[in-house]
């Protein structure tokens, strides 16, 4: 990748990562319902998971090169159904269990983040996407690859981070008027799932 692509580049990972999604919402979610201290654990299942995504697109990228282009539009119907049901579960979750220690670590754990971030269509799409878009047209090194795809896994998470602390700061908020805000946040997953579709 030229060095004048650079700032392009991680305005990019930025915007991907800062903007509402699957993991974003559900860190969140995990800090309004069950606090920081669960939703850490879970996040650490997000970095895992968005670092096998990475390695994953790497993969791929790495073989499939530029034939990948005309395929990555079925992800996108495959990742705005997850979406959605994402944006389902939202809506029918209740808040009987906030301070219950064990549906919180039934309901919010590493496992839990990590499945979220595997089958996460934005991530998986952003990682394709950045790769194809700003390493293969330059180079088709493996070693670039790889180093540019263990990068990715330090722009989403960080976000995730900022979407858990401020969840964390408005979990008194949520807890007062959950039904406005659960719906609040499924409508913008039903619209992160109309974005994906659309392009």
């Amino acid at each position: 990748m030229p060095v004048s692509l650079i700032p392009a580049f991680l305005f990019y990972c930025y915007t991907n990562g800062i903007t509402p999604g699957p993991a974003n919402l559900c860190s969140l979610s995990a800090a309004m319902n069950y606090g920081r201290k669960q939703a850490l654990i879970q996040w650490r299942g997000l970095i895992i998971g968005f670092w096998i995504d990475a390695m994953i697109a790497v993969l791929i990228n790495g073989v499939l090169g530029a034939a990948l282009g005309k395929y990555v539009g079925y992800l996108s119907y495959v990742g705005a159904a997850y979406i959605l049901w994402l944006a389902i579960k939202i809506l029918r979750t209740s808040y009987d269990h906030v301070g219950d220690e064990q549906e919180a670590a039934a309901n919010c754990n590493f496992r839990t983040g990590l499945i979220v971030q595997l089958t996460n269509a934005k991530v998986i799409l952003f990682c394709i996407t950045a790769l194809a878009s700003y390493v293969t047209p330059y180079t088709n090194s493996l070693l670039t690859l790889f180093l540019v795809g263990c990068f990715l896994p330090l722009t989403g998470p960080i976000c995730n981070l900022a979407w858990l602390f401020a969840g964390d700061r408005l979990r008194g908020l949520f807890l007062k008027y959950p039904r406005p805000l659960n719906i609040i946040m499924a409508i913008a997953l039903v619209l992160c799932a109309i974005s994906l579709v659309r392009h």
